[in-house]
């Protein structure tokens, strides 16, 4: 590893980990937030969903800006705007300012999170990649299932307002090195698709809205079917489009690679499976067993801890037999892991009989993460990774969004707040939906094609060699 790629993988990996942070850390600070600003429930929802519209919407948009105006360049602007809205949030003097900080930081996670795969996949010639890229998944799962447990400990320790100050430091030591460090590249289109751009957003827009108000107004209510069906119209006029453009943000080729269709649709599946069940069971400890956040996020580590040791060693096993074995087995073992907890979970569960189902789940995403990074990257043109990545994160965070609403919806219908026994009915009854799409997931996994058959990159060397990258 030159010095520039090991500065890259760990500035990207920096950044990623505090975009995938800020995804779920604010939940357990809502209670301190509501008694020091006020506002409603809905506002306070809004907190969070604020920034999962901007970041889910954006996410396409952020890998096309960085193809055409620099990767550096964009990586570095999105840091800053999110270092900037993370001071802001914390300086918010009314629920209604906390709101428009967070749809902030969400538009600068969301050029900031794809081109951390870009960049990485640029720094490492693609006989190197995996093994980068089992770290960039071990701190992509860690950020992603770490949220809580930070969230717990500030806010108990400190303060909710350090929830956001913790970014503002590191944000600020990371943008010069980022500056010095980085190499700066760009996609193979030159221009910009406006138009495409446009129609992405507010295709996006529609159907993410649908889903985060889906549990709280209904999901007949006119206004979500309305956002759902407008959504869908949205996106189906940016497929038509994208068809006839000559420098397509999409190009739509990327989905007639069977390895690529199958990898975004399991990769939906994950986080569905992932972002439903960390939503639940990080508030089952403090509202089932009456632990505090901080407590409640230490007992998660035998799941959230997983990703980190294991990951890397996905990133190499990859290399040696592929990585369809290895998406399946973590998806089974992710629904194995949710489906044990459901069997064992009460309100009296000692801790030490969910260790074990917690290590299967954190090991499952841990395998997943970095070998289906590997596999989208190595379905396309190695110039084309901006976009394969953009398409990839916007998949994964509708289906993070799918995911919490539809398990809440589930947890709603059978359960509640009302006691530990009410709370606990509702988790139990919402984790076999998460392990029925886990196990979609494991299936379409099988659907990638086998080792040496995924039709990796070729990039011609000086001396007119090929290399190819590693294959699924």
């Amino acid at each position: 590893m030159t010095k520039r790629a090991g500065w890259t993988l760990a500035l990207a990996g920096a950044g990623l980990f505090m975009t995938a942070l800020d995804n779920l850390v604010v939940g357990v600070a809502l209670p301190s937030i509501r008694a020091d600003l006020g506002g409603s429930i809905e506002s306070l929802e809004w907190t969070v969903n604020a920034y999962t519209l901007a970041f889910a919407v954006l996410l396409i948009t952020g890998a096309a800006l960085g193809d055409r105006f620099g990767r550096k360049r964009m990586f570095i602007a999105g840091m800053g705007l999110f270092t900037f809205a993370s001071a802001l949030a914390a300086l918010s003097p009314s629920i209604e300012a906390l709101i428009a900080a967070r749809a902030l930081q969400g538009v600068g996670a969301a050029i900031v999170t794809p081109l951390t795969l870009t960049l990485v996949s640029e720094a490492f010639p693609p006989d190197r990649r995996a093994a980068a890229l089992g770290i960039w998944g071990g701190i992509s799962g860690l950020g992603v299932a770490l949220g809580p447990f930070v969230g717990g400990a500030v806010v108990e320790g400190i303060a909710w307002q350090w929830v956001f100050w913790i970014n503002v430091p590191i944000g600020l030591v990371l943008i010069p090195l980022a500056v010095k460090m980085l190499s700066e590249s760009h996609g193979p289109d030159r221009e910009l698709d406006l138009r495409g751009l446009a129609l992405a957003g507010a295709g996006l827009f529609g159907l993410t809205f649908g889903i985060v108000r889906g549990e709280a107004l209904g999901w007949t209510s006119p206004i979500v079917v309305g956002s759902l069906g407008l959504g869908v119209a949205v996106l189906a006029a940016f497929v038509a489009h994208e068809r006839s453009s000559r420098a397509p943000m999409l190009p739509l080729r990327f989905f007639r690679s069977r390895a690529f269709s199958a990898t975004n649709g399991l990769s939906f599946a994950m986080f569905f499976g992932t972002f439903g069940a960390i939503f639940l069971l990080s508030q089952f400890f403090q509202t089932a067993q009456g632990l505090g956040p901080f407590e409640a996020g230490l007992r998660t580590l035998p799941w959230t801890g997983m990703p980190m040791l294991v990951a890397p060693l996905a990133g190499l096993l990859m290399a040696r037999v592929g990585t369809r074995p290895l998406m399946a087995a973590g998806l089974a073992l992710q629904a194995v892991g949710l489906g044990w907890v459901a069997l064992v979970a009460a309100p009296g569960t000692p801790f030490v009989d969910l260790i074990p189902p917690f290590v299967l789940a954190g090991t499952g995403m841990a395998l997943v993460f970095p070998t289906a990074a590997e596999t989208v990257l190595a379905s396309v043109r190695r110039s084309e990774a901006g976009k394969a990545s953009g398409a990839n994160n916007a998949v994964r965070e509708i289906g993070g969004v799918m995911g919490v609403a539809v398990l809440a919806s589930v947890f709603t219908a059978n359960g509640g707040y009302s006691s530990p026994q009410a709370f606990t009915d509702g988790v139990v009854a919402a984790l076999p939906v998460a392990v029925v799409v886990l196990t979609v997931g494991a299936v379409l996994a099988l659907l990638v094609p086998g080792r040496g058959q995924v039709a990796p990159p070729i990039e011609a060397t000086s001396v007119g060699k090929h290399v190819p990258s590693p294959a699924a």
